[in-house]
């Protein structure tokens, strides 16, 4: 099955508001630039033919250390990024009113063409590197923020829980109708299945129209895997929008939200945990095939608790003098998160597509985390080195050009 996490991030990555004057929130940077990490993590599954697209698993010579990275990596990220991201869309929105208002200007018009920059740059990112591309799902979901601004905090909140309750009750139905229902493919849907990843093997390693045209006839079968993660973002967008109108980032070390944090945490481990566990079982093994969408479905319900924990976590570690370290390191690369995760999408085509070295399908899974880690870890040095010069990314500030239309930044 195409997996539905393979994304990144949004237009709320970028800086938390369009003004680069005013004070930066660390955490949230930082937060961002951990969550660039998943992102990739999920991302290079995909690309390099390991996962999703390709049907296939662990590579091709499947190993046992390629099994084990393949695993966790199903476990512990896919599924958990994109809703951290989506998360962080709806706080920093809150932000961007906020800028709007101090510079004067009308939020609506400049919001939307916030969101049509973000859809043009996706649209172009999904047709010439990546299908899995959600800056177009972001920019289209975005709308629906942009209309509810108004809304009262509470309200907002208990929206986002019927959002999610529904999309819940929707997947838990489609999980039990296909683990109830046989659907008699047998030997016949292997063999369709294998030549359909064997057909995309050969574009991915073709010459660049080939990776276009594969991309394209991809797309269109990805969109209907993040339409149905669209409930799952909105529910985010929403929860994130509560959490900046109560800034509730802000001032994580104070003794009260210190222990919501902690409760959070624990309670996230708790049920996001096992959920992700029973993911990986389906996709990867020990599960038969029968039980992959059902188990993939279970762990998608379960990971924005996983997402949480991971959140809750980082802020409370980033409240210690180790934590507040790790939070330097990563908040640059959150600052240009967008102009990181579009750079990881054209350095993953040039090593696994027609673009360049052609290694789609022909690198196991083990190699390839090693080699995403080591990839992430140059983006962490070259944010850091870019963002003592600048105040924002060449991405950033392309989109900041055109959500502004021009207009010169105060100061600048």
């Amino acid at each position: 099955m195409k997996r539905p996490e393979t994304i990144g991030p949004t237009a709320a990555i970028e800086p938390a508001a369009v003004s680069p004057r005013l004070h930066r929130i660390v955490e949230i940077d930082a937060l961002r630039g951990f969550a660039l990490c998943g992102i990739l993590l999920a991302n290079v599954l995909v690309m390099s033919g390991l996962d999703g697209l390709s049907g296939g698993s662990a590579g091709p010579t499947a190993s046992g250390l390629d099994q084990v990275a393949h695993w966790l990596v199903m476990a512990l990220v896919q599924t958990k990024f994109y809703l951290l991201f989506s998360f962080l869309f709806g706080y920093s929105f809150t932000l961007q009113m906020d800028a709007a208002e101090r510079d004067g200007a009308p939020f609506a018009p400049r919001m939307l063409r916030r969101l049509l920059g973000l859809f043009v740059l996706g649209a172009l990112h999904a047709v010439l590197l990546y299908p899995g591309d959600i800056l177009t799902t972001y920019a289209l979901l975005g709308l629906i923020l942009l209309a509810a601004r108004a809304v009262d905090p509470a309200r907002m909140w208990r929206a986002a829980l019927r959002v999610y309750g529904v999309v819940a009750g929707l997947y838990l139905l489609l999980g039990a109708a296909v683990a109830l229902v046989d659907t008699g493919e047998g030997d016949e849907g292997l063999a369709a299945s294998a030549a359909s990843a064997a057909e995309l093997t050969t574009a991915y390693r073709g010459g660049p129209p080939d990776v276009v045209r594969a991309n394209m006839d991809a797309w269109s079968d990805i969109l209907v895997g993040l339409l149905m993660m669209g409930g799952m973002v909105v529910a985010a967008f929403l929860a994130g929008f509560v959490a900046g109108r109560r800034r509730l980032l802000a001032d994580t070390g104070t003794p009260e939200r210190t222990a919501r944090l902690r409760r959070v945490c624990l309670w996230g481990l708790a049920v996001g945990l096992p959920g992700g566990v029973l993911m990986a079982a389906g996709t990867v093994g020990p599960l038969g095939a029968r039980w992959e969408i059902p188990a993939f479905i279970l762990g998608m319900l379960t990971a924005p608790a996983l997402s949480a924990a991971y959140a809750s976590g980082l802020l409370l570690w980033f409240t210690t003098p180790r934590g507040a370290r790790l939070a330097a390191r990563l908040a640059p690369a959150g600052r240009m998160a967008l102009t990181n995760y579009l750079a990881q999408s054209v350095v993953m085509a040039l090593v696994f597509t027609g673009y360049g070295a052609a290694l789609y399908g022909r690198v196991g899974a083990a190699a390839v985390l090693g080699g995403t880690l080591l990839f992430y870890g140059f983006q962490l040095a070259a944010s850091a080195w870019l963002m003592s010069r600048h105040r924002l990314g060449p991405v950033e500030r392309l989109l900041r050009a055109v959500t502004l239309w021009g207009r010169p930044a105060p100061g600048g």
